[in-house]
Formats: structure tokens, C-alpha cells, sequence
């Protein structure tokens, strides 16, 4: 049996992601992550620009895409994008990678390539990480999955029967179609 090299999060920042190979760390393991195609970075982006306007009449927080965050002593994700309520940015080295905090909120663009138990798995350390809630959008399915810390099933919306996204603790007032996304 082959012995896993397990590295540190400052092991993990010394790595050089040249090339297009990016990097998470899970629970001290390397995970290679493939580049995202078109479709899911035209989704992303789609939703950061509305977030970001949402932001902008708010002033709730901030949100950044593909942004490495510490989830632990060990584990290292980069969440396609990732919600910082206001005032929890203050005194941290915004020049540091990770950045040495979880988000309020994460969303993943599910890819093809993506595997359930890696999903289940990431979702696990978000929420174990104190992430307040966790965004499942899996475009092929037009199904969008919201994971809250307490709730053992997630709620699940599809965009054939509308209805809005929303995380009304946190993002009071952001109501998101989840057909504007995903189609």
C-alpha cells in the first residue's frame, strides 16, 4: 500500500500553479483541480457580477471568486465564489494565501468532472469549517442545493420551477432566479 504525502498550508502556499494546474488541499492531501471550462466560468461570473451589484447597494460584505481559504489545520479550498459578511476582513493580511478564514458563504459551479463524494467531502469541511451555508449549482441538471450548518438534508430548487435563491440571514434582500443562472 502507497503512502500519501501529507504537506502543511504553508507547504500548500509554496506551490507553484504554473501551467493551468491549480490546487486545493483536503485534510493535508493534494488535490489537482482541472481547469474550469467556458460554461462554468460564463456561470461564476454571471452570478458574481449579480452578487457584486448586490454588494454595492448593501455594503453587507464582500465576494470573490476562486479565492484559496483556509477551511483548517489542513485543508485548503478554493470555492468557485465565496461570501465574507462585513467587518471579518478587517485586520487580516489580504495579501496572505489562503486567506486564513472560512467563508460566510460558498458556492461551487458543479463540473462534469466533478465526483459526489468529493462533493460531499467538501461540503462536510465547509460546514465543519464554520461556513454558515454551502451552494450546490449543478448546471447540466438545472438543480441548485443549499447546505446549512445544523440541517442534515440540503434544500433543493430547480430552475424549470423557478423560484428564487436566497440566504435571507445573510444576504438580506438578494433574491436570485436560479433559471438567470443556470440556462
Amino acid at each position: 500500500m502507497a503512502t500519501k504525502t501529507l504537506l502543511t498550508i504553508e507547504q500548500y502556499a509554496a506551490l507553484d500553479e504554473s501551467g493551468g494546474v491549480h490546487y486545493e488541499l483536503s485534510e493535508g492531501e493534494l488535490i489537482v483541480t482541472p481547469s474550469a471550462n467556458y460554461f462554468h466560468n460564463d456561470i461564476r461570473d454571471r452570478f458574481n457580477a449579480r452578487l457584486r451589484a448586490f454588494m454595492e447597494t448593501s455594503a453587507c460584505g464582500n465576494v470573490i471568486s476562486e479565492m484559496d481559504m483556509a477551511l483548517g489545520a489542513e485543508t485548503v479550498r478554493r470555492p468557485d465564489l465565496a461570501f465574507i459578511r462585513k467587518g471579518r476582513l478587517e485586520g487580516i493580511d489580504l495579501e496572505r494565501v489562503p486567506l486564513p478564514i472560512a467563508p460566510d458563504i460558498a458556492i461551487e459551479i458543479v463540473s462534469k468532472n466533478d465526483r459526489a463524494d468529493d462533493l460531499n467531502l467538501k461540503v462536510s469541511q465547509y460546514l465543519q469549517a464554520g461556513v454558515q451555508a454551502v451552494w450546490l449549482f449543478y448546471p447540466r441538471t438545472q438543480l441548485a442545493y443549499r447546505y446549512v450548518a445544523g440541517k442534515l438534508d440540503p434544500e433543493v430548487r430547480s430552475a424549470q420551477a423557478g423560484g428564487p435563491f436566497e440566504e435571507p440571514e445573510l444576504l438580506s434582500g438578494f433574491s436570485l432566479p436560479i433559471s438567470e443562472i443556470l440556462t
